[in-house]
């Protein structure tokens, strides 16, 4: 019975409910939208390890986030090479530059990228393909990602300097837009070419390694780590790694701490929206519910049907919600922005959403226990 009242109510008065439905609706929007870029921004952090295919990362010990990776000897390669098990090894630079056009103009400061550019590499691997890293084997050959090239102002087969060394743009790629600067990816030749605080002897960033059999990763990763306090060097599988730079971006960096911030409050606004459009609307059919409690209806009845209403508000508001999530989405991946619309996102807003308009309906109603319906009803 109560389910039907419900039902009924919200059809017979759909306009007064109406712009609950849509404060819900924004409101999830608003929050949604927060957490999504939110996401794709911290994300973008651990960008070097995510689009890579390397199991492991071995670096320089107490790294904090892979873009604050520090030069570590060809001498550590030794106790890779030492293990059978491991399949494949390769170097991962990370240096600095300056990129200026072929005539002139203002510079925009861009991180080098070196990658071994073997058909079977597997740094950067899911962004510069085989055919590409092909071309990158071309002496000063780089690539960008596209979503810089307007920055840069550059387009494919262009010419420019970093750090006053001329390089040859052979092609764009999609998926390694940076926060702040840009990535720009060459052979390990180039980059150290490129940037001369490289080192020149076998050293890098970081050294890229699979373990062929998942059996022996375990092993393998014990041998290592007892040699890993003698020759200073740290091993984070890419999970790990990703994870760390993700945190570091979130916690440790100002921007992230005051991004969070903005979506807390994003959070907070979508809520009180919600909470005072819902409380407005049942407020406006207080009589028609203290025309059931005249009648002999329970409060407990009363609750039923202002929860069910609220979750049908509540829903209704999250379908579209979720539409306009979408569209949000499919916009911002073609403008290139980083936004990252996660399950957990859009599950966590439409449950605060959820959570509050029952709270706020039923906040609404509550002073119908105390009250006389006769002074209800005039």
């Amino acid at each position: 019975m109560a389910v039907a009242i419900a039902r009924k109510t919200l059809l017979y008065e759909w306009r007064r409910f109406l712009p609950a439905v849509a404060a819900v609706a924004f409101s999830g929007l608003l929050m949604t939208a927060q957490g999504a870029l939110l996401l794709g921004i911290v994300s973008a952090n651990s960008l070097y390890v995510t689009q890579s295919d390397a199991d492991y990362w071995l670096g320089f010990p107490g790294t904090q986030s892979v873009e604050l990776g520090r030069t570590i000897p060809a001498s550590v390669l030794t106790n890779l090479y030492a293990e059978p098990a491991i399949s494949h090894v390769e170097p991962f630079l990370l240096g600095s530059g300056d990129w200026r056009g072929i005539h002139g103009g203002g510079g925009v400061s861009v991180t080098v990228v070196g990658i071994d550019v073997q058909s079977d590499s597997i740094g950067l691997a899911r962004v510069v393909p085989a055919k590409l890293r092909n071309r990158l084997r071309e002496p000063a050959a780089v690539v960008v990602d596209t979503a810089d090239s307007d920055k840069l102002s550059i387009g494919p087969g262009g010419l420019a300097e970093v750090n006053g060394r001329t390089v040859h743009v052979v092609g764009f790629i999609d998926g390694l837009r940076g926060l702040g600067g840009v990535n720009v990816v060459g052979s390990l030749d180039t980059a150290r070419i490129l940037d001369q605080s490289l080192p020149a002897d076998g050293g890098a960033t970081y050294f890229l390694f699979n373990v062929a059999k998942e059996s022996e990763q375990a092993r393998v990763l014990r041998h290592l780590n007892q040699r890993a306090p003698i020759e200073r060097f740290e091993i984070w599988p890419a999970k790990k790694l990703a994870d760390m730079s993700t945190s570091y971006m979130l916690f440790d960096s100002g921007a992230g701490i005051a991004f969070v911030f903005a979506t807390l409050i994003a959070a907070t606004i979508g809520a009180l929206i919600t909470s005072q459009t819902l409380m407005a609307a049942v407020a406006g059919t207080i009589p028609q519910y203290a025309t059931l409690r005249a009648l002999g209806v329970p409060f407990s009845g009363l609750r039923k049907i202002v929860i069910e209403q609220a979750a049908w508000v509540g829903l209704s508001g999250l379908v579209i919600n979720g539409v306009l999530s979408v569209a949000i989405g499919f916009i911002a991946m073609i403008y290139k922005v980083p936004f990252e619309l996660d399950s957990a996102v859009i599950v966590s807003a439409s449950l605060v959403v959820l959570v509050v308009a029952i709270l706020a309906c039923l906040l609404a109603v509550h002073r119908l226990r105390q009250a006389d319906p006769a002074t209800l009803l005039r």
